[in-house]
Parts: structure tokens; C-alpha cells; sequence
């Protein structure tokens, strides 16, 4: 593959592919099924019955980041975008004041897409939208704003996962890296601890969907992350996330060349305690025996 000059969804852009896709998923929000709780509440009149979040989006912080993946990072930092509220209830949630309480100021389309032109002025690689699910009309509404000043930039989804397929297709040539995290392999005990029992499902679904869509992840010559797919999964203690079934499924089912990072960052922060299993740190064996298992799996690329 030759050098990528400018990011996919740019020509959605210029032939108004973009505005129409904008148009159809704002239609969304009157009844809103954009992820799959779908439930549908007209979100012009009211919150969301999970993420909480109405018509407008709530931004926590936005700016350059320089802790993710390092083809993520590169040198100039990547742009994140932290947005409020969430489509999923994770009794560990390591951002429980952002994802569940939600803090942040509401903005308008105009002044996210102030903020997309802040970060291309910083030097950012990328555009990184960090739980973004929810407010997908929203960002694409402010996207199209950015690009009339000349906004440029690729565009990094960074899900918990829990996506629907109808949302995710809309974004086919628009999202250029997806970045989900792929959290359980059980459905028991997904529910117990985010409370959406098909999240393995849904998750499995669309990871498929993201891989078909940009494929494996692929660097410009700096190691910068141009386009393609890179999974995140957290061990948890007790082997709660199931890291043997997950990475099996990303190497069987997606490719061994999927990007993945086997996260050891686990804290048993917010309401962790209310779990047993997962109410203590990860022993360094665990995370270990995680590791191999991700090898063993017949994956290779690890961030």
C-alpha cells in the first residue's frame, strides 16, 4: 500500500456522502436506536435511557494524548476527544466521573468542530473519539463544519465495543482506524458487570465489521497508524474477561496479524467491590498466563 495522503472519508466529504449519512443518523436520535440498547428515546427531547446524553454531546477534555498506542501516539500525540456518558454500565469503570457521572460541558456541532481544528493545529496525527457510540450524529454534524475550515485529520474510534451494526455500517469509509476494546468472552458475566448480557454478541458482530471495513492495522513509514483495526482488552482478575475465548476469536475468526494490546492496567476503582472476583488487583501471573494465551491463540502483533 502506498502512502495515504489524506484520510478516506474526505471524499465522502466532497461528493456529499458525508452530509447524507449525517442527515440519516441524526434522524436516529428521535427515537434513538443508534447502539444496541435501542432505546428508543427522542434524545432532542431528553436523555438517553443509558448514556444519559441528549441532543448535544458532553465533552470531559479534548487535546493532544500521548499515552496510547505508540502507533497511535506517535510523536506528535494523538487528538482525544473524551465525550461524557456511556452505553455501558462497567462496575470497574476506570472513568466513572466521565462514563457514568457523566462531567463535561455540552456543546453544539460548531463548537466540537472548534475543538477538531484545535487539534489539527496542535500537530495531533489523528482525531481520536474516546466513547464515541452514542453521539455518532453528533460528531459526523460537527465533522462536516471542521472540514469546510479544513479539517483533515484520520479518524480513530476508540469504543468500549458495544456497537450496533446499523451505526457501524454508516461509518464504512468514514472511521479510518477503529479502536474497541473487546471486554468479555460470557455473556454472565457481562451482564453482572456492565449489565448487557449480549455484549459478547454484539461485541463478536462488531469486530467482524469493523476488520471487513479497514482491515489490519497499517503504518505510515514513521509508525504512525494510517488505517485498520487494533483491539484493546483488559485482563481482569480471576480470568473474569474470558482472554483465552477473545483472543482465539480474533485470530480464528479476524486474522493472527489483528492488532491487539493485552492490557494490564486493571484497578478495582468504582463499584468493584460490589464483585468479589474482581474486587483485588491482577496478580502479574494473571496477566502472564493472559499474555501467552494471546500467543498460544496464534496472534502476533501486540501493542
Amino acid at each position: 500500500m502506498g502512502p495515504v495522503t489524506e484520510p478516506s472519508w474526505r471524499s465522502l466529504y466532497r461528493t456529499g456522502e458525508l452530509h447524507r449519512r449525517s442527515e440519516t443518523l441524526t434522524a436516529h436520535l428521535s427515537a434513538c436506536t443508534l447502539c444496541p440498547r435501542r432505546c428508543g428515546t427522542d434524545r432532542f427531547r431528553g436523555p438517553g435511557q443509558v448514556c444519559g446524553i441528549g441532543a448535544r454531546v458532553r465533552v470531559a477534555s479534548a487535546g493532544p494524548h500521548f499515552g496510547e498506542e505508540a502507533p497511535i501516539t506517535g510523536r506528535r500525540g494523538s487528538g482525544t476527544v473524551f465525550f461524557a456518558g456511556c452505553n455501558l454500565l462497567c462496575a470497574f469503570c476506570q472513568n466513572h466521573d466521565i462514563s457514568h457521572g457523566r462531567a463535561g460541558r455540552e456543546l453544539d456541532p460548531p463548537e466540537l468542530a472548534a475543538i477538531m481544528g484545535e487539534v489539527q493545529e496542535a500537530g495531533c496525527h489523528n482525531l481520536n473519539l474516546v466513547t464515541p457510540s452514542h453521539v455518532v450524529p453528533q460528531i459526523l454534524a460537527a465533522l462536516i463544519i471542521a472540514a469546510d475550515d479544513g479539517f483533515s485529520l484520520p479518524l480513530v474510534y476508540n469504543s468500549g465495543g458495544y456497537d450496533s451494526l446499523r451505526t457501524l455500517r454508516l461509518l464504512d469509509g468514514i472511521v479510518d482506524i477503529y479502536m474497541p476494546d473487546f471486554k468479555y468472552a460470557s455473556g454472565e458475566v457481562a451482564e453482572e458487570l456492565s449489565g448487557a448480557a449480549d455484549y459478547p454478541e454484539i461485541a463478536r458482530a462488531a469486530l467482524r465489521e469493523m476488520h471487513a471495513q479497514v482491515g489490519e492495522l497499517t503504518l505510515d513509514p514513521a509508525g504512525v497508524a494510517r488505517r485498520g483495526l487494533l483491539v484493546r482488552h483488559l485482563v481482569l482478575p480471576g480470568g473474569s474477561a474470558g482472554t483465552p475465548d477473545c483472543m482465539r476469536f480474533l485470530a480464528e475468526e479476524l486474522s493472527p496479524a489483528t492488532a491487539v494490546n493485552v492490557m494490564a492496567q486493571y484497578r478495582p476503582l468504582y463499584r468493584a467491590h460490589e464483585h468479589p472476583v474482581i474486587d483485588s488487583r491482577l496478580d502479574p501471573a494473571e496477566y502472564e498466563a493472559a499474555r501467552e494465551a494471546a500467543r498460544q491463540s496464534g496472534l502476533s502483533r501486540f501493542f
